[in-house]
Order: structure tokens, then C-alpha cells, then sequence
């Protein structure tokens, strides 16, 4: 029988969650975003990409501009107020330097205590292998924790006027294969519900067979499957790592 997942730390303020694509954070993270912004707790977005090679029936430079703006719809219906997006190309993200130059310059700007991001590892918890922008953006915020403390990585990022922020004490990776705390989203599925239905375009394009087609009953499932692990409590699951 599975360990029973722990609560996850609440002693924190600010938090800034780094995903590759619009509507990562809303198959599942997005609820636990809802419980914290409505407990008084800031939390901002950064999107790598603008989503733009995510549908083969639409243009990019059309895909970018429709899901950057459901991404903004979905993140205030959520109490998210700030949503940043770099340039990075969607479907062909590089770990490297560059991106983790970005991210670090983002944690420098947002001064956040927690990170959240999505599973990084090679396989989905069923599984099925992971996108290599998922893994690389993953595996780049882990790395970018530390370059945003250090000063004499990336210096130019102070001589922007980004100081370097040692207060990063960990990171949430949902929908990790890992996981072992959680949330209680109580109260909280409907916002997320909502959030991950404003991805009409993504959503419509899977097409109704897709098993994430149906928003509220994939979010039904989810924190129920993860409920069973947290005393009967709907939740939403993460793997937590200290940074």
C-alpha cells in the first residue's frame, strides 16, 4: 500500500511556477494555485514558450497569440495576476545556459521562497515518455535555484539590477511520478475547472475522445485518485525537492 502523502509546507509567501507551455499548471497544479492565492499567498507564471507549435491545424504565429492569451485567462481565474512568457521555441527547448540564465534573471525579479513546476522526469506516472520541454524546463529551474543565489553566475544579471535571491527553499514538481505531499483543494476543483476550459483551442483540438477533453471529469479523477492517498481529501499531488 502506497505511503499516504504529507501536507505540503504552508509557512511561505511568494512562489513563481516555471512551465514550458500554456496550460501546464491547469491539468492539475492550477487547484492547488487557487487554494493559495485565495489563502493570501502571490503567485506568478512564466511560460518558456508561447505554446505556438502546439496544434498542427493552426498556423504558429496564430497558435502563440490565442493560447498566450487563454494562459491569461486561465491564470486569473485562479487569482494569478502576473504572467510572464519568454521566447523560447515551443517543441525544441534546450536545457543550457540560456534558458537557465532566463529563469534565474525570473527568480532574481520575483524573489520567490517556492517554486512549482511539472514532472521533469523521462516517464508520466502511467508510464508514457515525457516531452523533452518538460524535462529540459525541469531540470533547468532546478538548476537556475542556484544560479539566482550565486553572484558570480550570470553576473551581468546584477549589473541589470537583479540581486541574487538565496530564498528559495524548494520545489513543487507536479504531476511527478514521485510525488509525496499534496494539497487539499477543497472547494477550489470549480476554479480549476475553469481555468483548464479556457484552453478551448488546445482542449477542442485533442478532440472528444482525448481523455482530457472533458476538463471537470479529468479533474475529478485526479484529485480523487490523489485524495485516497490524503485522507479522503481531494488533493493535488507533488513531489517536493529542496533547492
Amino acid at each position: 500500500m502506497a505511503e499516504p502523502y504529507a501536507p505540503m509546507p504552508d509557512d511561505w509567501q511568494r512562489a513563481l511556477a516555471v512551465v514550458a507551455h500554456p496550460d501546464d499548471l491547469e491539468y492539475g497544479p492550477a487547484c492547488a494555485v487557487a487554494a493559495w492565492t485565495a489563502a493570501g499567498r502571490e503567485v506568478v507564471y512564466l511560460m518558456v514558450t508561447r505554446g505556438q507549435a502546439g496544434m498542427d491545424t493552426m498556423d504558429p504565429r496564430e497558435a502563440a497569440r490565442v493560447r498566450e492569451q487563454e494562459e491569461l485567462r486561465a491564470a486569473a481565474l485562479v487569482g494569478v495576476k502576473e504572467v510572464e512568457f519568454l521566447d523560447h521555441r515551443d517543441g525544441v527547448v534546450e536545457y543550457g545556459l540560456p534558458l537557465r540564465r532566463d529563469i534565474a534573471a525570473a527568480i532574481r525579479r520575483h524573489r520567490p521562497e517556492i517554486l512549482v513546476t511539472l514532472n521533469f522526469h523521462e516517464r508520466w506516472r502511467g508510464g508514457d515518455w515525457n516531452s523533452p520541454d518538460h524535462r529540459h524546463v525541469g531540470r533547468a529551474l532546478l538548476d537556475a535555484a542556484g544560479d539566482a543565489g550565486n553572484r558570480w553566475i550570470f553576473p551581468e544579471l546584477a549589473e541589470e539590477g537583479l540581486e541574487p535571491w538565496k530564498g528559495v527553499r524548494y520545489a513543487a514538481v507536479g504531476g511527478s511520478p514521485l510525488a509525496d505531499h499534496a494539497v487539499d483543494v477543497t472547494g477550489f476543483l470549480d476554479q480549476g475547472v475553469a481555468a483548464l476550459e479556457a484552453h478551448r483551442s488546445y482542449l477542442d483540438y485533442l478532440g472528444p475522445d482525448h481523455p482530457m477533453a472533458d476538463a471537470r471529469a479529468f479533474l475529478e479523477r485526479k484529485v480523487r485518485t490523489f485524495g485516497e492517498r490524503f485522507g479522503g481529501t481531494p488533493a493535488i499531488a507533488f513531489e517536493l525537492i529542496g533547492v
